[in-house]
């Protein structure tokens, strides 16, 4: 039989003890009244950039999708499934989210994986390369703007281009740009140092990603 991992069981006790017990009120509430987070965060799924610990939220604060490279593809409506689009969806017209953060990170193997094509797992990477192929674009546009780079460089301007066009594809979903004009829904762009716990936020203006001090 295999066995569920024991670390898994003793977090789980560690939260019902502990966090649980100093947020009881607010999980009774919140089950019974239901979820109404004010911002929908489209974060990577890397285990390392986990959103709840980065905003220090509360349970019910934020509505997370995560997703390798914390990618939005453009609006389409022919293809069968759209896990973010689904999700997107229900945050912006349901819940009524007042705030889109879509959160990057130094490091990430999605966008490494955008950049070195010729790495040897990515001939059985299917899904993966059909995925991250949405920024294709944009690692064009990285490469011709730093061919002699370190990989590091690259990935850390390609990191944030793609997040910068997340942005813009998300503003090709009706709904979400219906909403932005009416002044009921603001993107933000953000960007996570791992190594140092630091937090980078984009400047519409600028498209500049300035540290959080």
């Amino acid at each position: 039989m295999v066995k569920f991992p024991d670390y898994l069981i003793e977090g789980h006790k560690d939260f019902r003890n502990n966090k649980y017990l100093s947020h009881k009120d607010t999980y009774e509430h919140l089950a019974d009244a239901g979820q109404n987070p004010e911002v929908l965060v489209i974060g990577c799924s890397d285990s390392r950039v986990n959103p709840n610990d980065i905003f220090n939220s509360a349970p019910g604060e934020l509505f997370i999708i995560r997703n390798v490279a914390n990618l939005v593809p453009p609006f389409e409506t022919l293809g069968a499934y759209h896990g973010v689009s689904a999700a997107l969806e229900f945050g912006v017209q349901h819940l009524e989210v007042k705030h889109v953060v879509v959160l990057g990170h130094t490091g990430c193997g999605g966008v490494k994986a955008m950049l070195d094509t010729t790495a040897p797992f990515r001939s059985d990477m299917t899904f993966i390369n059909n995925w991250v192929s949405m920024m294709s674009d944009e690692r064009d546009k990285v490469l011709k703007a730093l061919p002699t780079a370190s990989l590091a460089d690259q990935m850390e301007a390609l990191e944030q281009r793609s997040i910068t066009a997340s942005l813009e594809n998300l503003r090709s979903f009706p709904f979400v740009k219906k909403r932005e004009e009416a002044g009921q829904l603001a993107l933000h762009g953000t960007y996570f140092d791992v190594a140092s716990g630091s937090l980078f936020i984009r400047d519409p203006d600028s498209g500049l990603f300035n540290v959080v001090e």
